[in-house]
C-alpha cells in the first residue's frame, strides 16, 4: 500500500494495478484514487469500465491497442472479472508486452496467486492486497473521520462501536455518519450515543444468538433469529453464519489447546487479532463434542431444506432449539 501511495503522490504509474483482498472499502477508495490520478477529470474518451465475469478479453485487448484520443494514456478498469481465478491466460499473454499507452486497473475480491495473470501483474505492475484492518488501525481511522467534523470519542467508546459493527469499514463509516448527525451539537460521542444509534452487525447477532444457546435461553435465541428475519436476512444465510460460528469456536478451542498464541490463532481463524479473546471466551462454554455436533446439525438442517422436508425458516428454528 505504501508503494501505491507513492505512485499516486509522485504521479509515476505502473501500467497495471491489481487491488484485491477482503477489505472492499479500501479497494474502492484506492480504485477511485487511481482513477482520479490516471484520468484527471474523467476523460470519457479514454477511460473504460468492465464489471463481472465473462468480460470480452479480446475486445479489451483491441481497445488497449488503440491509441488514446488527444491524451497520453488509455485507462481500462476491470472489476470482479474472475480472471485471476481462471480464464486469464489470454490477458496474461497480452500484459507481458502491452501497448505502452494502455493502463489497467483490476479490482478483485479473490485471486489465485499461482495463476499466470497474477504473476504477470505482480512482476510488471503493482499487486496490492487489502486485508481486514486491526483494532489499532480502525480506531485511528475512526478518530480521523470524527476529527474532520470536530468530534471525538474515547478509546473505550471506539471499542464499543467496533463490537457492534465488526471490522467492515463500510459499516463503520455508515455508523459514524449517523453518530455525527446524532451528536450535531456536541463534541464528544459517548457510549450512550453508540447504544442509541448504532445498528448491530449480523455477525454480532449470531454471536449473541450462540451466547443465548450456551445460556440455555431458547426464547432469547429465537428472538434474535426473528430480529434477523425482520431485517430481511434469508434463513439460509443465517444458517450458514451459525455453522461458521460453531466451526470457528471449535477451531479456536483446538488451537488454544495446542498452545498457539493470539496472533497465530487470528491468522488461522481468519479473524482480527482483537476478536480472538472473544472467540476463546465463547468457545470455553461448549465442550468440543457439542460444537462438532452443532456443525453436523447445521449440515443436516441444510439438507432438510434442499430435500424439501422442511422450509428454510422452520429448519433454522428447529436447529436453534435442538442445540440448546
Amino acid at each position: 500500500m505504501k508503494q501505491l501511495n507513492e505512485d499516486i503522490k509522485q504521479g509515476v504509474f505502473k501500467q497495471m494495478y491489481l487491488l484485491y483482498g477482503e477489505e472492499h472499502y479500501l479497494r474502492r477508495q484506492y480504485k477511485n484514487r487511481l482513477r482520479e490520478a490516471l484520468c484527471g477529470d474523467g476523460d470519457p474518451m479514454n477511460t473504460h469500465f468492465y464489471e463481472g465475469k465473462d468480460v470480452p478479453v479480446g475486445q479489451i485487448i483491441d481497445l488497449a491497442e488503440t491509441m488514446p484520443f488527444l491524451a497520453e494514456r488509455r485507462v481500462i478498469f476491470l472489476t470482479d472479472s474472475g480472471l485471476f481465478k481462471s480464464g486469464g491466460e489470454e490477458m496474461a499473454a497480452y500484459l507481458a508486452q502491452p501497448n505502452e499507452t494502455a493502463f489497467f486497473v483490476f479490482t478483485e475480491s479473490e485471486v489465485d496467486k499461482r495463476c499466470k495473470l497474477y504473476k504477470t501483474v505482480q512482476s510488471k505492475g503493482r499487486a496490492v492486497e487489502f486485508t481486514t484492518q486491526d483494532e489499532t488501525s480502525l480506531k485511528r481511522w475512526i478518530a480521523g473521520i470524527l476529527a474532520k467534523d470536530g468530534k471525538k470519542m474515547t478509546e473505550a467508546t471506539a471499542r464499543l462501536l467496533l463490537s457492534k459493527t465488526g471490522t467492515d469499514m463500510d459499516q463503520i463509516q455508515m455508523e459514524l455518519e449517523k453518530l455525527i448527525c446524532y451528536c450535531i451539537d456536541r463534541e464528544v460521542v459517548t457510549d450512550a450515543d453508540v447504544e442509541a444509534v448504532c445498528t448491530v452487525h449480523i455477525t454480532n447477532h449470531i454471536f449473541d444468538m450462540v451466547d443465548a444457546i450456551a445460556d440455555r435461553q431458547p426464547k432469547k435465541a429465537l428472538g434474535l433469529y426473528y430480529d434477523l428475519l425482520a431485517l430481511k436476512e434469508p434463513p439460509m444465510r443465517i444458517l450458514f453464519l451459525i455453522a461458521r460460528q460453531c466451526n470457528l469456536l471449535l477451531q479456536a478451542k483446538e488451537l488454544h489447546s495446542r498452545g498457539y498464541d493470539g496472533k497465530t490463532m487470528a491468522s488461522r481463524l481468519g479473524v482480527p487479532p482483537f476478536a480472538v479473546k472473544k472467540y476463546l471466551a465463547q468457545s470455553a462454554r461448549f465442550p468440543s463434542a457439542s460444537l462438532r455436533r452443532a456443525v453436523e446439525q447445521c449440515v443436516e438442517a441444510e439438507e432438510a431444506v434442499k430435500s424439501g422436508r422442511l422450509n428454510d425458516r422452520m429448519s433454522v428454528e428447529i436447529l436453534i432449539l435442538s442445540v440448546l
